[in-house]
């Protein structure tokens, strides 16, 4: 019996990794992307059918999809320990709520989020997802940095430029609001010059305003988030490989290229005694 059992897990683990079935869960998934869309449009009672039937046989995919995916897992406790199938399960339960009755919104709010499939389908965009989501808090402390910077200039400016352009430089929220203006370059050249024919050297303030902000901290956040991607590739790779380090975790290539240094040095000293 248990032998039976084994034969079927393996046979459905083998259907799930296999590029075939990937790529029908993905051509599904784009299906589904599709009919969403041409749900927006004022369509005949006919094609509306139509597209209805096809989102009910694209439901019962996505169920069969993920019930073959967890009888396929190895461990059935570890599989909820993964991120991306507490988000692929929550998606596709969510998708049987019918769309008629009081939770009409809500069924159509969750089948727009099957979309969302796709990225837990890519590993590409996994580790995208991933390495954005391990920069976050990184980058929340350049953003406090940012906001530190924000803050002094916007009330430099309300105290200098309130008289010239109260609209702009009234208190300081709005002058915030003027600087994420200047930041973006959103025609920031028409608030400076309005500023200079009153004060002649205020290009000092917002050139060095936008030196900082635009220039050396959203440069800093895309460092930092190229950073941790070149760690999930590096992860990504080592997995694929079946490289591991203590503790389970994936070995980095520094950890890599200091262990073959290791063995280089051990072969030496051997062949030296030999």
């Amino acid at each position: 019996m248990n032998s039976q059992v084994f034969r079927i897990q393996r046979s459905l683990k083998k259907l799930d990794s296999s590029n075939i079935f990937q790529g029908i869960v993905i051509a599904v998934i784009i299906l589904s992307a599709l009919l969403i869309g041409a749900k927006t449009h004022d369509l005949p009672p006919q094609a509306f059918a139509l597209l209805s039937a096809l989102d009910v046989g694209v439901t019962v995919f996505f169920v069969i999809e993920i019930v073959i995916r967890y009888l396929a897992f190895p461990e059935k406790k570890k599989f909820f320990k993964s991120g991306w199938n507490i988000f692929d399960t929550v998606i596709v339960i969510g998708s049987l709520i019918p769309t008629g009755g009081s939770g009409v919104l809500l069924a159509r709010l969750l089948r727009v989020f099957r979309v969302l499939r796709l990225v837990s389908m890519v590993p590409e965009l996994r580790i995208l997802i991933n390495a954005l989501l391990k920069a976050i808090p990184r980058m929340g402390y350049i953003g406090l940095l940012m906001f530190v910077i924000f803050y002094i200039y916007a009330a430099i400016g309300s105290i200098l430029f309130n008289q010239i352009n109260e609209v702009l430089w009234g208190d300081l929220s709005i002058s915030m609001l003027t600087l994420f203006r200047v930041a973006t370059f959103e025609d920031w050249t028409d608030v400076m010059y309005e500023t200079m024919a009153v004060h002649p050297m205020s290009w000092i303030y917002y050139l060095s305003f936008i030196f900082l902000t635009a220039f050396i901290f959203l440069n800093m956040m895309v460092g930092t988030v190229l950073e941790v991607m070149g760690q999930e590739h590096e992860n990504f790779r080592a997995q694929a490989h079946g490289e591991t380090a203590e503790g389970g975790e994936p070995a980095s290539r520094a950890q890599i290229d200091k262990l073959e240094r290791e063995l280089a040095e051990i072969k030496a000293l051997l062949k030296q005694k030999v």
